[in-house]
């Protein structure tokens, strides 16, 4: 494990207007991934946003990649920076194929990742390049939006919700591709409310209440503790009420 951070989040606040979504976040990433989990409401996807500087909140604190400062500066600097960004609901363009979608990205990194490479990951792209994104099912949006990512090479990949609407052999299908990029050295951050996703991918997982680091916990203690599952997620176990 390298001992500078791939993302160092010291002391990041979001504000909505006067809602402070989130409130002195501070937590590493280094080679292992990190998955945040929640309830809903609680300001994983607004610390995504804020990460990204995407219509932000209106973010404070320092935000490192890779011991650089990326914060505040325009998402497309830190998409070149190295993070990948993988949003809730995809994000796809009904305008543009397939294809197009993987073609319009250009990065000035070096890597594995190119068009070719994104098809041999995910054959049913491929045989639907020229089909509209809009127009695939939720699984093959998804891996769409997984590949574009990738296409930046990234040092990072930030994925808000990835399992959100999609069939069970699809997660699974997904949870596999995830631990391959780990694999890879590819660094992850997870936001998943799939307690299965969530400790399949990560052993490490981040709490977030009220949009603050409630705690930190594993995914080995939390899958073994009905009354955590319920605390953190909401998560009724079989045989519990």
């Amino acid at each position: 494990m390298s001992n500078v951070p791939i993302l160092s989040l010291q002391n990041v606040n979001a504000h909505y207007g006067a809602a402070h979504v989130v409130q002195d976040v501070s937590f590493d990433v280094h080679d292992e991934p990190v998955c945040v989990i929640g309830r809903n409401g609680m300001g994983k996807t607004s610390l995504c946003r804020a990460i990204m500087n995407l219509d932000p909140p209106t973010a404070a604190g320092t935000i490192l990649l890779d011991g650089e400062p990326i914060n505040g500066k325009p998402p497309y600097v830190i998409a070149r920076a190295g993070v990948g960004y993988v949003p809730q609901g995809r994000k796809l363009f009904q305008s543009l194929s397939v294809d197009e979608h993987l073609r319009m990205i250009k990065t000035p990194r070096v890597g594995r990742w190119n068009t070719a490479a994104v098809y041999d990951l995910f054959p049913r792209l491929a045989e639907r390049k020229k089909v509209s994104a809009t127009q695939l099912s939720g699984g093959e949006q998804q891996m769409l939006a997984i590949g574009r990512a990738m296409l930046l090479q990234p040092r990072l990949l930030v994925m808000d919700e990835p399992s959100e609407g999609l069939a069970p052999r699809i997660v699974e299908e997904l949870v596999e591709t995830l631990k391959g990029f780990v694999n890879e050295g590819v660094g992850v951050l997870l936001i998943e409310q799939n307690l299965g996703v969530a400790t399949s991918v990560a052993e490490r997982l981040v709490v977030m209440v009220a949009g603050t680091v409630f705690t930190e916990t594993t995914s080995t203690e939390i899958s073994n503790s009905p009354e955590l599952q319920q605390r953190f997620l909401g998560v009724t176990p079989t045989g519990h009420q």
